[in-house]
């Protein structure tokens, strides 16, 4: 008995000082930022800037359709009526409910962090449970397509082809993490109690329109909520864009990148890259859009090795990404730990899937539409296509942005209006 006491207590003091340490750090850490802050002020405002304008002109108005039409789609039952469809798909690829299929496909065509947003939301509905809800978002949060293809490619290294590069093992890298998550917390209970069933279309149906009944919110309420809703998360988002914007810029100027970098540059010393790229791949694993640009300026590297890294850090999402999805996961009982294992998968699988079809996917495709050597008027039309996608979307991105608040205020004080009346 006194053995047992002896090292209960042991495992609460070592407890009890690991708790300590980890407040020592953070409290320390929140001290050297707000110091830092006030020796480099025109840093600070730089960067914070810099990530108010991302946020403003691309993030904001490529997620907030997505998050509006996902929370409408979840109050009229389509997802369920999805789910019910894709079972048979979802369950025995990834183990998790037909309703994964939506959180996937949506993650896929918006990008991070939708995927955990509609997974916390299906958690919220019970349509997952925990573990199933943990393998989901740790394979459907993804960089989207437009970002690929027109930031990275174009914007940042000039060359289109390399987004069809990027798309590959970046999507393929996330659904081999799916198959893998597939086994993580499967149990003899589960294996016992999984079902092979069919499911006809009229089940599906049915259980559409019992979700839209049970939803007995009108269609303006189920609306001014999904708006509002959405609003809530991307403002959060935007936070954490700036606020990871400004982190970057401080650890550069305290050198603690640089410290960081040398680490690294043992480590790329025996993959033979250069060290010059230590630094814009630590940059790269704080936000994903300074690292991209960074890695894509070094000149003393080839592409080939830029590929390889900016293919990782896509893969790893960032920390900036990571903790918009910690926040969003909070409001769940779906543990953060498991997603965070599954990114740096993702980065792995990524980088080694750049590495093998570098000259199968990226080679044949620069010799079949080198602009310069095979077919100059297509390679420089698509280039310009891209281009202007990109430059468009900056210019309509800050209205979309400031109309989509208007609304969002118009709503919340008719809401608090409301419930004044009450």
């Amino acid at each position: 008995m006194r053995t047992s006491i002896n090292v209960i207590s042991i495992g609460e003091e070592q407890s009890l000082i690991l708790s300590k340490l980890k407040t020592i750090f953070l409290a320390s850490g929140a001290t050297l930022m707000a110091i830092s802050m006030i020796i480099l002020p025109e840093q600070t405002f730089g960067a914070s800037v810099r990530g108010l304008k991302i946020w403003w002109e691309t993030v904001f108005p490529s997620l907030f359709p997505f998050f509006v039409i996902s929370e409408l789609l979840i109050g009229f039952g389509v997802v369920k009526f999805i789910g019910v469809i894709l079972e048979p798909l979802m369950r025995p690829l990834f183990r998790v409910p037909g309703v994964g299929g939506f959180a996937w496909a949506m993650g896929m065509a918006s990008g991070n962090p939708a995927g955990a947003k509609i997974t916390a939301r299906l958690r919220q509905e019970k349509q997952l449970s925990k573990i199933e809800a943990e393998r989901l978002v740790s394979f459907t949060n993804y960089s989207s397509p437009l970002f690929i293809f027109v930031a990275v490619s174009v914007g940042f290294f000039h060359d289109k082809n390399l987004g069809i590069l990027f798309a590959i093992a970046h999507y393929l890298g996330n659904f081999f993490v799916g198959i893998i998550m597939r086994f993580y917390g499967y149990s003899r209970y589960e294996r016992m109690t999984a079902k092979k069933r069919k499911f006809p279309i009229w089940e599906a149906i049915r259980a559409l329109h019992k979700t839209r009944i049970e939803d007995k919110r009108p269609i303006g309420k189920l609306l001014g909520d999904a708006v509002t809703s959405s609003i809530h998360t991307l403002l959060m988002i935007g936070g954490f864009i700036i606020l990871f914007s400004v982190m970057n810029r401080l650890l550069y100027h305290l050198h603690i990148t640089a410290l960081l970098a040398s680490v690294i540059e043992h480590f790329f010393a025996i993959l033979h890259f250069p060290k010059l790229l230590s630094i814009p791949f630590i940059s790269g694993l704080f936000e994903i859009t300074i690292g991209s640009d960074l890695i894509s300026r070094v000149k003393e590297s080839t592409l080939f090795q830029q590929a390889i890294l900016t293919s990782f850090i896509l893969g790893f999402g960032g920390f900036s990404i990571q903790a918009q999805v910690a926040s969003i996961l909070a409001q769940t009982d779906i543990r953060f730990k498991p997603f965070f294992i599954a990114r740096i998968f993702h980065g792995i699988f990524a980088a080694v899937i750049t590495i093998f079809i570098w000259e199968p996917v990226y080679i044949k495709l620069r010799e079949t539409f080198n602009p310069s050597v095979t077919l100059p008027v297509f390679g420089q039309d698509q280039q310009g296509i891209l281009e202007y996608l990109y430059h468009l979307s900056v210019q309509l991105g800050p209205l979309i942005t400031i109309t989509s608040l208007i609304i969002y205020i118009l709503i919340y004080q008719r809401s608090l209006f409301s419930n004044q009346k009450k």
